[in-house]
Order: C-alpha cells, then structure tokens, then sequence
C-alpha cells in the first residue's frame, strides 16, 4: 500500500491576507526574543508563507524553509526575493523528516503549528537530531485561552480551544524525549515562546 501523503498537522490555520500581518507586526521583534542570533544556521519548519522567514534570513548565515504545502512556499519565495534575500532553501515536505531535509543547524524555529502535532515526540526526536550540539528548538505558541478570546481584526483566531497547549504542556511534551526548556517568554498578545537546548555531547 503507498504512503499517504503528507497533510497539514491538525487545526493549524493558514493565514490569509491581513490577519497575519496584524498579529505579527514586528517579527525580527520576536525572533530576538526567543534567541535568534546573527550568523546561525536556521531551520523554519512548518514556515508556512514566508512572514517569519523573511526575517530569519536577514539575520541568519543560512536558512532551511520547510513547509508540506507548495503553494505556500511559493509564496514565502516570492516574499524572500522581493526582500532580496538569498540565503534561504525552500522545501516541500514533512516536518517528521527534518533531519532528511535540512542540513544540521544552530536554531530550529517552529511558529503556530506544534499545537496540531498527532506525534509530538516523534516531531521533537527528529529536531534533535537535525540540532548541532548546544543548539536551540523555538516553539511559539497560543496561550490555551478559548478561542473566542483570541480575536484579530474583529473576528476569532487560532486553533480550537480544546487544542491549545499551556507553557507546561509544550514544556513537558518536549522535554520528555530529552531537550532541556531554557526560556519561557511571552509573545504579546496570545502567544507564548518555550525555548529548549539540545545538551552538548
């Protein structure tokens, strides 16, 4: 029987037009929040139209830009040439298979898509071995707040209610398969960002 194709983790919205520019106004504002740091190789997984990875680029060495979905990669590659970035590798394919797809890296990002995740320690296993040692793994995501509290432009965001993760649930889900949480910051107005290191040796 052939592999089913790959299909997007569950409940994870795309953006549209508008939305995800208003809850994102200051990206590189967030990615030096959780740690990004010039001169990185990076991985932006499950990076969707490109928002995050626009910024990711102007700071880092090198950029991995993977997401299951062609259409929008296409879309984070025209964002990416019209800010005439170069440094970045786009990828379709499946964010279990990092470690296949991606050259090892200092920094993994992953924003708005760890909440829908069926298999989230084999996810986190995958990450660490893409991770050099001493690098980083960046989940942001939303506070486990209803979701009709969750409003952008008038209207209810995000995921499903009963999706949504606390700081510790993201915490212990990662941790349990060996990455050590760093940082908890909060990324106003209704996310949260759980930083982990890969240990050394």
């Amino acid at each position: 029987m052939a592999d089913k194709p790959p299909q997007p983790f569950e409940g994870t919205e795309m953006p549209t037009a508008g939305w995800w520019e208003a809850l994102w106004p200051d990206p590189a504002g967030v990615l030096n929040a959780v740690g990004l740091r010039a001169g990185m190789d990076v991985i932006d997984l499950c990076s969707g139209d490109g928002w995050f990875t626009l910024h990711i680029a102007k700071a880092a060495r090198r950029v991995t830009s993977i997401d299951i979905d062609p259409e929008l990669l296409k879309v984070a590659r025209h964002r990416l040439a019209e800010g005439g970035v170069r440094n970045c590798e786009f990828v379709c394919g499946d964010a279990y298979r990092i470690a296949e797809l991606a050259q090892p890296a200092d920094f993994v990002f992953m924003a708005n898509a760890f909440h829908g995740v069926p298999d989230r320690a084999r996810l986190v296993t995958a990450v660490e071995n893409v991770l050099k040692p001493g690098g980083h793994f960046a989940i942001v995501n939303w506070h486990a707040r209803p979701r009709e509290e969750t409003t952008i432009l008038g209207e209810p965001r995000g995921p499903k209610t009963e999706l949504r993760m606390s700081p510790q649930q993201t915490i212990t889900a990662v941790e349990s398969v060996g990455l050590r949480h760093t940082v908890t910051v909060e990324v106003p107005p209704y996310h949260y960002a759980a930083v982990f290191q890969k240990l050394a040796g």
